[in-house]
């Protein structure tokens, strides 16, 4: 790929997504053929300022974070900050951008979607589920081969989805799936209070985020069955949100068409970590917190001190994920790689 001419993205939404794509960017030089350009946001500059300069959760930023009234300054690279509502009167056009990261979370349709293109960005990636009505939704190492440079509005899933579907596609491939249930372990979200608020219509998520683990919705089957329709119907799946900062974990109990032992599973997970999927999921047999996953940029860690195998097929597996810093790191993985394809309506090598 070509360094000197960097693909220019522009981060719309400057929320915990957001502003983990762009730590994400500078942290990793895998991502140096990629520039953020412009951040929209309705937040003031100063604001978005002191939040790109220190982060609680993953620490203070490694490079000069200052402002100059208009712009957004990392080390000198002058970032557009925008305070525009309306997504059909950015200035996408003017600033060249390949690529809008939609990190609001508030639209998953094409109609949205399609004012950052009229206002002249060439492509957008979603950073949670869409609907049917976009081109594609990918999970990076599973299935972004399939992406094409005709396509122009995708979705990176979930972060529980690209957790957990390298795992149940691995373990699909080598025993076969007959079904399954899911628990994410989930730490807190801005959807929660800190203290008990009125806060939109679901009951359980008016309760204080800091003193309840707390059970909530979740489409995870949804996006299992959209990126292995072979699985369609044969998950259920449970969300709990528990009082911490980041760092979340899958409880996955599937019943296994093959027979196998905890040992060949660890064994597999092991190979593949190590092998093929290096760099997508992890494999771990330390006694571990979840803190020791704070800005890992692992998409699974599985547990292996934690596997267990009962009557030879049915399978208890823990895997761990930074449900922030793993999920901004595919993000990228996706925007390096569609962006790599070309912009001329058709595939290249």
């Amino acid at each position: 790929m070509d360094t000197t001419s960097p693909y220019r993205l522009a981060i719309n939404g400057y929320g915990r997504i957001g502003q983990s794509l762009l730590r994400a960017l500078y942290a990793d030089q895998r991502y140096r053929n990629l520039k953020v350009v412009a951040i929209n946001e309705l937040a003031d500059l100063d604001t978005l300022t002191y939040l790109t300069r220190y982060d609680t959760t993953h620490g203070r930023f490694p490079v000069s974070v200052e402002n100059d009234g208009e712009t957004l300054l990392l080390n000198g690279d002058a970032i557009r900050v925008c305070n525009e509502p309306d997504a059909q009167k950015l200035p996408w056009g003017d600033l060249r951008v390949d690529l809008v990261m939609e990190c609001t979370g508030s639209y998953t349709d094409r109609t949205t979607a399609e004012r950052h293109l009229a206002a002249g960005a060439e492509r957008l990636l979603f950073s949670q589920p869409a609907n049917d009505t976009i081109d594609a939704t990918v999970v990076f190492g599973f299935n972004n081969e399939n992406l094409s440079s005709a396509q122009r509005i995708v979705s990176s899933a979930s972060c529980t989805t690209n957790c957990v579907i390298p795992v149940l596609d691995l373990l699909d491939r080598t025993y076969g799936i007959h079904s399954g249930v899911t628990t994410t372990i989930h730490s807190a979200m801005n959807d929660q209070p800190v203290i008990d608020s009125s806060h939109g219509t679901d009951l359980r998520l008016t309760r204080s985020a800091m003193q309840s683990m707390v059970p909530v919705e979740t489409g995870l089957n949804q996006g299992i069955a959209k990126m292995m329709p072979q699985l369609k119907g044969r998950f259920e799946c449970l969300h709990l949100r528990v009082p911490t900062l980041n760092v979340s974990l899958m409880d996955l109990s599937i019943n296994l068409r093959s027979q196998t032992s905890a040992t060949d599973i660890n064994r597999l997970f092991q190979s593949a970590a190590e092998g093929k999927l290096r760099g997508l999921i992890g494999y771990t047999e330390e006694p571990h917190a979840s803190i020791d996953f704070n800005t890992d940029p692992r998409s699974a860690i599985v547990d292996g001190t934690q596997t267990r195998v009962c009557q030879d097929s049915l399978l208890k597996l823990m895997v761990w994920f930074d449900n922030e810093w793993g999920y901004a790191n595919r993000m990228l993985d996706v925007a390096q790689h569609w962006l790599s394809l070309g912009n001329n309506g058709g595939d290249q090598p």
